[in-house]
């Protein structure tokens, strides 16, 4: 348990004393926001504030996570170094989007099919990886049965399963990305879902099945490979994006971008996928789908009827343009992520009870 301890403290410390100084060098290279003209108007003051901010958390999270293990003689495993792969890859592809953005100076930076280009490429790596490695008792990182709190026994195969990972990255990140509009929003409602998955991750390792004394009920127990080394990965998340927050809470002094917060939902679906909990992200990540899916219904009732049913998509915009002051929003929202994460996780211990 020292790991992630380490792990989460690192994360936080770097972060804290790491983003003063991206900030800076930011500034100086003048790599400012560009902000949409048909936006809040409060918005427009937002123009120039340093972006690529997900820098400071990318790195410090990996970083907690190699130095944990350093600190406490621990070996990296093969889901931890995959989770942490996908982050860093979907974050290179936000890193892209946002340098476009700046150099192109517009407010739309890589191609959607680029783009789409990128988020497929990592995405397919590690579906396809997290098929392999197989430890002693036959686990891989990933598993080919669907999962909501455990594995359900639907087997689809590998060719679907890989279909259904992309599925969720591309939905998690884009997610992410779209909750990513006001300041400290996205990066506090994760921070809420990566404290839940740390407690998932020590949990599902307490009751693994490798650990398990009576194997007579097997579920009551987790087939989980690395449960403890996810929750050293959601630990230096958590802390590392509490650090960020320091920072990127209002008024924003930095924003993430889209190198943070397509880097954010795909550690997210990686942390699903891995931890046998691939629909109950959509509750523990209520926020993030509760504002994907304003989009989808804006677009689909103006497509097909030609009235808007919100004043402006993502869902907090609307409220801001109702007259909710900036902060009112995101402190609601967070109300509104936490009882997400409540219901998450007893719906997670209720399954275990459950079957105990």
């Amino acid at each position: 348990m020292k790991q992630i301890l380490f792990s989460g403290v690192i994360g936080l410390f770097l972060t804290l004393v790491g983003t003063p100084l991206l900030i800076k060098l930011l500034a100086r290279k003048g790599y400012g926001q560009y902000i949409r003209d048909d936006g809040p108007r409060e918005h427009a003051s937002k123009r120039g504030t340093p972006t690529m901010g997900g820098i400071a958390f990318i790195f410090a999270t990996v970083a907690a996570y190699f130095l944990s293990k350093l600190i406490t003689g621990y070996s990296v495993t093969y889901s931890g170094v995959l989770v942490l792969g996908l982050m860093v890859g979907m974050g290179l592809v936000g890193f892209l989007d946002d340098y476009i953005k700046i150099v192109k100076r517009r407010s739309l930076g890589l191609r959607a099919k680029a783009k789409m280009a990128g988020q497929l490429l990592g995405g397919i790596s590690f579906a396809v990886l997290a098929l392999q490695f197989e430890d002693a008792r036959g686990n891989a990182p990933a598993s080919t049965k669907l999962s909501f709190i455990t594995d359900f026994g639907w087997t689809i195969g590998p060719v679907l399963f890989v279909v259904w990972a992309l599925f969720m990255i591309l939905a998690m990140s884009n997610g992410v990305n779209l909750t990513d509009g006001l300041d400290g929003l996205a990066t506090g409602a994760s921070v809420l879902v990566f404290g839940a998955y740390t407690f998932i991750g020590v949990w599902q390792f307490q009751e693994s099945c490798a650990n398990a004394q009576d194997l007579t009920n097997p579920g009551a127990c987790y087939e989980v490979r690395d449960p403890l080394d996810l929750a050293v990965i959601s630990a230096a998340l958590m802390g590392a994006c509490l650090g960020f927050l320091w920072w990127n809470t209002s008024p924003a002094k930095i924003f993430m971008g889209d190198t943070g917060s397509l880097a954010l939902g795909g550690v997210l679906a990686g942390l699903a996928i891995c931890s046998r909990t691939e629909l109950l992200i959509a509750i523990l990540g209520g926020l993030f789908v509760l504002i994907t899916m304003s989009v989808v219904i804006q677009v689909g009732s103006f497509r097909m009827t030609g009235k808007r049913v919100f004043r402006m998509a993502p869902l907090q915009h609307h409220f801001e343009l109702k007259g909710w002051s900036e902060v009112l929003v995101v402190v609601r929202f967070w109300i509104i992520q936490g009882i997400c994460v409540i219901v998450g996780l007893g719906l997670f211990y209720a399954g275990w009870a459950a079957d105990k």
